[in-house]
């Protein structure tokens, strides 16, 4: 029931939120896939990829099925899959948002930073655009070579949808055979507007994902509260047919030990 109550909440708030930093994802793509990669455009410069960096969003809390399970499976499957050879040398870091990723990924001696696991504690954009500057001042470092982010994408309280989404370096939009290109007349000057966005829209991008993550969090637990309620109920009435059959197995056979003394006594 609370889960129900928090998820309208959550719900409402990355409706709300998603179109918004979709289309300024989109507005950042296409204005990157037409710079020629000078230092105002270095998030979008693809490097050989020497050390990655994973950004895990998990819940806090358990009761809510097999929510950080399946989260916890594909940042793995990522990490063995996508980076084997950075995973294999220790150059792949996960940094956790939730702390049942950070226990997970701590007890099995992954490379985890805990820095930002509190975040669902005190859910505002302040705290999540910290993580998103660090994650940025780290790839600006060369401290990594590519970002990406793990996490559940809301589609209804009953399902989710699990995604690795690229973050750093800045994708660009790809162009369709045939189409022809734009140019646009920048206002002001296309290195002091990519200066001004990418920071911002790669705090919103990250921001929509815990966004998604909360919601697909409250939707799972109260779907599997739900199921466990059910389950319980169907354990209740398996146990009450039980109890009765032998509540009259215990009566039949008191009234046959009577009936039977008395045929004894009359005998």
């Amino acid at each position: 029931m609370i889960s129900a109550t928090k998820l309208r909440k959550a719900q409402e708030a990355i409706q709300q939120m998603r179109p918004y930093s979709k289309k300024l994802q989109q507005v950042l793509g296409n204005i990157v896939s037409g710079s020629e990669g000078d230092a105002s455009t270095s998030l979008s410069t693809i490097r050989s990829v020497e050390k990655v960096l994973l950004i895990v969003i998990t819940s806090d809390r358990s009761s809510c099925g097999a929510y950080n399970s399946n989260l916890i499976k594909l940042a793995k499957a990522t990490l063995q899959g996508k980076y084997p050879t950075q995973t294999a040398k220790g150059n792949a870091v996960i940094w956790s948002i939730g702390k049942k990723g950070y226990e997970h990924f701590l007890k099995n001696n992954y490379k985890v930073n805990g820095e930002f696991r509190d975040i669902f504690q005190n859910l505002h954009f302040e705290s999540v655009q910290l993580c998103a500057q660090a994650a940025v001042k780290a790839f600006e470092n060369h401290e990594f070579d590519a970002v990406d982010i793990i996490y559940s994408e809301f589609r209804n309280a009953a399902s989710q949808n699990f995604v690795v989404e690229p973050f750093l370096p800045i994708p660009k939009t790809k162009k369709v055979p045939g189409a022809s290109s734009t140019d646009f007349i920048y206002e002001p000057s296309k290195d002091v507007l990519l200066s001004e966005l990418m920071p911002k829209i790669l705090n919103t991008q990250l921001f929509k994902a815990v966004l998604d993550a909360n919601a697909s969090e409250h939707g799972a637990r109260m779907t599997a509260m739900d199921k466990a309620t059910e389950n319980a109920n169907e354990i209740l009435k398996s146990l009450r047919i039980s109890y009765n059959r032998a509540r009259q197995a215990a009566i039949t056979t008191e009234l046959t030990e009577i009936v039977s003394g008395a045929a004894a006594l009359q005998g």
